[in-house]
Order: C-alpha cells, then sequence, then structure tokens
C-alpha cells in the first residue's frame, strides 16, 4: 500500500471509487445459493436459506424513442419514500441472516488480511522547492499524516534565514486529529502555496461527499479565520502564494463555478469569474507545471473547453484557448514560451472536427487562440497517446498499447520540421523500463519543474507497489521503496521479474543491475486474447496460485468494466491472496469500451454497447472451455459502469453462460 503525496494530482487520473455490483454467472445454480456456498465451510452440505425480500409492484409506463413499457419498480427512484427505506432495511436483514454462518470465516479473513499489511506505512519524500513532503500512517492509526522538512545545501542562502528548520519535521496536517474531532474525515484535495507558507485543503466530515475549503497558515499553524466554503472540489494558487483559485459545486454536486480570493489581514473574501451553465459539464482548475499559468478546464465525457490566467497577474482575466466542439478534447501544459497541447481535433485545416485519436501539438503562447497550432507527434498504429508531463527539459507521454500502458521521456525543446509526419521514435525518446507483467502506473506528485527525476508507482497482479524515480537526464533509473507484505516472501527472478514493454532496449542504459521483487514465483499471471463474436481479440488477464488451483475445478471471479475508454485496475491487492490461497481464479477482462486506442473504445459504445456483453460473455466461456474455473462456479464483479455489462449479460444468458 503506497500512501500517496497530495501536492499534485494528475490531470487524468481520477479514480472511481463507488460500490462494487456482483452476479453470479453460474449455469446451473441459483446466483444467491451459489456464490454463498463458494464462500462457507461446508460448500456442499444443504444450508436453510431465509426467503429473500419481495419489493411492491406500482404500476407505471415508460416511454423512449417511440417504445413503451412497464417498470413496476420506478417507484424506487424515490429515495425518500418510507417504503424504499422499509424494503431497504428488510433487503439488509435478509443478507445478515444469509450470510451469519460465515461470520468465522469473515474473522478469519480479517485476520488474514490485516496481517499481511505492514505496521509503518510511509511515502518517500518528495522534494518541492527547498522543501521534502512525505506522508506516514503512526503505528496503531488509520489515517496519515502530512509532513514536510527543510533540505538545502550548506551554500544555499536559505540555510542561513532558516537555519534552526533545516532537517527538522514540521507535521502541516494530521487526519487522525480531525478524525477525532468530527468521528470521520476524508481529504479529497492538498495544495501548498508556491511560497510554501499555506496549504490549502478540502474536508468531508459528514461522509456525504461534500468537501469544505480550510486554509491553514504553515508559519504560524493556525487556520484562516472566517472561513466556510463547502462544495469545493479543486483549488489552485496564484504565483504570489496569497491568491487562490477554487472551484465549487451545485446542488448536484456538479463543480461548476470557479472563485477568486485574496488572503489579506488572515481573512478571506471570494467573488466569482466563471460559471459553467452547461449541466453536461464539469469545471476542473489547476496550474501548469512551472506554475506561470492557471487553467479552468470544463469538460463533458467527450468535449472540453480551456482558459488560462496569467499566474503573476491574476486579476487580468481569463482568456479561451479554443471554443468547445462536440466531440473534440484537447489539454495542455507550458514550457518556455510554448504551450503543448494533447488533443483529438481534426488533423486537416479544419479543426472544428474532431479526430479519432489523441496527437501532441504545439504552439507560442501569443499564437494560441490563432489556428496556428504545430502537429508534432501524429497518432500510431502502434501507440495511443493518453497523457503528458512537462519537466524543464523534458516531456513524459503516457501511451497505451493494446491496453498495457507504457511511458517515455522526450528532451525538450523539440526541433522538427512540423511540415512532414513525425512519430514517437523519430523523437528520440526514453522508454521507461517497466515489469514484463500487466501492470498499473500511477504518476507520484512530481512537482517540481526544475527537475529531471519523474517519480512512478508501478504495481502488478503480482508484485506489490514499488515506486522508481527515472531520471531522464541520464536514462536510469533506481527503485526507491516496494511495500512489503507480511507472510509472504519475495523472490527475486532475473529472468521473469524485469521485462521491456517495448523492443527498443537498446535505448535504455542502467546504472546498475536492478530489479523489482514480485511473487511469480507462487501465482501466475498472464494475458491470452480471446475471440470473440465477431473476430475481435479481447485481452483478459489470468491471476492463480500455482499451488492451490485445480484444473477444471477451481472457482473464479471475472472483472470487467468496458467504459469510458478505462482499462482495468490491474494493481497490486494483498486481500486477493486469500482468495488465490484458496484455489481461485482472478480474472480482467478488457472488454470494447474501456482502454485501448480510441477504435476499441467506440466499438464498445453507443450503439456498439453490445460487442461490450459479447466480448464479456467470450471471456467467461474461454474461462470454462480452457479448464481455467469449474463451469458452475464462476462469479463476476463490475463496479460503477461495469454494473451495467454485468447485468445484460446475465439478463442476455440467464441460463448457461455457455
Amino acid at each position: 500500500m503506497v500512501v500517496s503525496t497530495l501536492l499534485h494530482q494528475p490531470k487524468c487520473s481520477i479514480r472511481r471509487l463507488s460500490l462494487s455490483f456482483t452476479f453470479s454467472l453460474f449455469s446451473n445454480i441459483s446466483s444467491s445459493s451459489s456464490f454463498s456456498s463458494l464462500c462457507r465451510s461446508h460448500p456442499f452440505l444443504p444450508i436453510p436459506e431465509p426467503p429473500p425480500p419481495v419489493p411492491k409492484k406500482v404500476p407505471f409506463n415508460v416511454s423512449v424513442h417511440g417504445r413503451t413499457w412497464q417498470d413496476p419498480y420506478h417507484w424506487m427512484s424515490n429515495t425518500k419514500d418510507p417504503d424504499f427505506s422499509e424494503y431497504l432495511n428488510r433487503e439488509n436483514s435478509y443478507a445478515e441472516a444469509f450470510m451469519a454462518d460465515t461470520h468465522k470465516l469473515q474473522r478469519t479473513l480479517i485476520s488474514e488480511m490485516t496481517g499481511r499489511l505492514p505496521p509503518n506505512i510511509s511515502t518517500p519524500p518528495e522534494r518541492f522547492g527547498p522543501w521534502l513532503y512525505y506522508q506516514y500512517i503512526p503505528e496503531g492509526k488509520e489515517y496519515p499524516v502530512l509532513c514536510r522538512r527543510l533540505e538545502v545545501e550548506k551554500s544555499n542562502s536559505l540555510k542561513a534565514i532558516l537555519g534552526g528548520r533545516v532537517g527538522k519535521e514540521e507535521i502541516l496536517l494530521d487526519w487522525n486529529a480531525i478524525a477525532e474531532q468530527y468521528g470521520y474525515v476524508h481529504v479529497g484535495t492538498c495544495r501548498v502555496s508556491p511560497d510554501h507558507n499555506f496549504l490549502a485543503y478540502t474536508l468531508d466530515i459528514t461522509g456525504s461527499e461534500q468537501f469544505m475549503l480550510q486554509i491553514k497558515d504553515l508559519r504560524s499553524g493556525c487556520i484562516v479565520p472566517k472561513l466556510q466554503v463547502n462544495g469545493v472540489v479543486s483549488v489552485a494558487w496564484a504565483q504570489d502564494g496569497c491568491s487562490l483559485f477554487y472551484t465549487q459545486s451545485d446542488e448536484n454536486q456538479r463543480p461548476c463555478r470557479v472563485f477568486y480570493s485574496k488572503l489579506e489581514s488572515g481573512n478571506m473574501d471570494s467573488f466569482p469569474v466563471f460559471t459553467e451553465s452547461d449541466s453536461s459539464f464539469c469545471v476542473d482548475i489547476t496550474s501548469t507545471k512551472d506554475g506561470k499559468f492557471i487553467t479552468v478546464n470544463s469538460n463533458s465525457r467527450t468535449s472540453s473547453e480551456v482558459y488560462i490566467i496569467d499566474a503573476s497577474n491574476p486579476l487580468v482575466g481569463m482568456q479561451r484557448i479554443r471554443e468547445r466542439v462536440s466531440g473534440v478534447q484537447y489539454f495542455l501544459e507550458h514550457h518556455c514560451g510554448l504551450f503543448y497541447i494533447l488533443t483529438n481535433a481534426s488533423l486537416g485545416e479544419n479543426k472544428e472536427l474532431c479526430g479519432e485519436d489523441y496527437y501532441l501539438a504545439r504552439c507560442r503562447v501569443e499564437d494560441i487562440q490563432s489556428a496556428n497550432w504545430q502537429n508534432i507527434i501524429l497518432p500510431s498504429e502502434d501507440f495511443a497517446l493518453q497523457d503528458m508531463d512537462v519537466f524543464y527539459g523534458h516531456l513524459v507521454l503516457f501511451l497505451n498499447k493494446k491496453g498495457n500502458p507504457m511511458l517515455c521521456s522526450i528532451n525538450l525543446p523539440i526541433n522538427i520540421d512540423c511540415e512532414h509526419k513525425k512519430e514517437i521514435e523519430d523523437l528520440n525518446p526514453w522508454f521507461f523500463p517497466l515489469p514484463s507483467n500487466p501492470c498499473s502506473v500511477v504518476p507520484g506528485s512530481n512537482h517540481e519543474f526544475m527537475n529531471s527525476v519523474y517519480r512512478v508507482v508501478l504495481s502488478s497482479p503480482v508484485m506489490p507497489d514499488v515506486i522508481v524515480d527515472y531520471d531522464m537526464s541520464r536514462k536510469r533509473f533506481s527503485i526507491v521503496h516496494q511495500d512489503e507484505v507480511k507472510g509472504v516472501s519475495f523472490k527475486l527472478d532475473l529472468n521473469q521479474s524485469f521485462g521491456l514493454k517495448h523492443d527498443m532496449e537498446e535505448n535504455v542504459q542502467y546504472s546498475e543491475l536492478q530489479r523489482w521483487k514480485d511473487f511469480s514465483h507462487a501465482y501466475h499471471c498472464e494475458t491470452k486474447e480471446v475471440i470473440s463474436h465477431d473476430g475481435a481479440r479481447v485481452p483478459l488477464t489470468i491471476l492463480y496460485s500455482r499451488t492451490a488451483w485445480q484444473k477444471g475445478q477451481s472457482p473464479g471471479i471475472l472483472q470487467g468494466y468496458g467504459a469510458y475508454g478505462e482499462v482495468l485496475d490491474k494493481s497490486w491487492c494483498s486481500n486477493r491472496l486469500s482468495l488465490l490461497d484458496r484455489g481461485w481464479v482472478v480474472a480482467f477482462a478488457d472488454v470494447r469500451g474501456g482502454g485501448g486506442d480510441s477504435s476499441w473504445h467506440k466499438s464498445g459504445s453507443g450503439l456498439h454497447k453490445k460487442n461490450s456483453i459479447f466480448d464479456f460473455v467470450s471471456c467467461a466461456n474461454y474461462l470454462f472451455k480452457e479448464d481455467y474455473v469449474h463451469r458452475d462456479q464462476l462469479g463476476a464483479i463490475g463496479y460503477s459502469a461495469g454494473c451495467l455489462l454485468l447485468g445484460a449479460a446475465i439478463n442476455m444468458y440467464p441460463g448457461s453462460i455457455s
């Protein structure tokens, strides 16, 4: 488990936190009894079950697209209906009674899972200016503590001024103290001011996901008074360190307004600077890595519009980059007078049209509103561009190749002839070494613009989180920290635990023979291509214990999502070992509609959504056919939009999944 430093959040790294929606895909046994029996100590003994609650039916007609049908459960959409609350209580009572004979197993699982956690959880420090910021969870506590310490060179003039503070730990925010005061706490975002004197953060102290903005003076340790701003989602500081922009949500929890505040004499007065009236758009505010501009980003699921504010003169007003166009998205960063733009706008002269894939363009700051965007890296058949980050002298690109993440760095400035087509390989990139297994790649804070080291958290189904620093100037990498799992021993396999996800191994120079450690000796992870109904090849990642798995006899869980271009999260989960060690197979189906290139996403969206469902069913059938799991013992799990995928699969194949 890695606690990430909350100084800077990448634009495209929003994680979905939602309740899971679980189905069973058993062919001959009722879903509730089958799934429960697999979790019981005596799965084949008949267990008396309480009768399930039956909701009432109220006639209601629904008409959409010229068709009308009955929805007798429409009354449940009114969550304030007393009958709805009463029905939920009956469902909860039924669940408790149904699972009553698993209490011993539940206690065993909790003991196993908590026993694997290390006693001390902390993050390695990350530099932001002269300070090193880090977090740790104190032993016996539930929440982290955000800290910093001053670290400057002996010759630095700051050492003479702040000599007494050098090397001493300063506690900036203690989640545990807040939780003790209110009984609950969830910190949404934290931003340190450019001069390191203030900390802006948001708190949810009720569990309602309504976050309140607070400002802490880090010199005095006091909270700025007269501040009660609710519904705040994102914040950004101007260069003076006392001008703050923040977004506020409406009654539907949609961030739609931007406010400006100036900290003077310990108070804070706010006034609005932007309001998004289109209910399909949400507003996010951040700053470019170099701190020269503040960006107001208004985004829908398919379109975006960006405004910039001069961070050195925040009251001069906002400047729109380009008017929103349906289907066109763009994101930008700044480096030495040039904006670097990741966009899917048409490559033709008419930028008012959207293209298939993202590409990288640039333009001078003074030309930002013109159509004079220079195309630097065009779409490729090998890679899909997904995100970028900018440092002084370096551009980091996040790529995707057939559902697998890749990263590379390119030196800035880029001196190329923009009149001719360029691909990534033409710019002498350095591809970051990554694990050979399917993995998760999450960027660290990386807040320091004047830095050539890029920090990443790597993880895979068989590899606990490892923090890696990639030195883009020297083209070397170093392992900063790797989580340990109590009760399980690592094994270092030089032949299997290290690999590159690109053929250009000659592009990598190693500072030393380093290897990240994994559990591939105990758990097997592989990716298969499953042929779907129309011949499409669907990536299916399969994970199981080398000793506990029984061919054709093991139970299994199949996870799917298939929406918004998101690849399934295949990061390490120590709790998963309790399944694997009992012989379970865990599989991840990257069906169409999810991550990959734009064609993979579009072929599983809208009128093509059935492809996602057929892909999912094909993956389930593959697990049966190849004897990975027992035909009557496959469960499925989905989160958020994945609920639609699973529900449709169950309804379309209610009997035999095969």
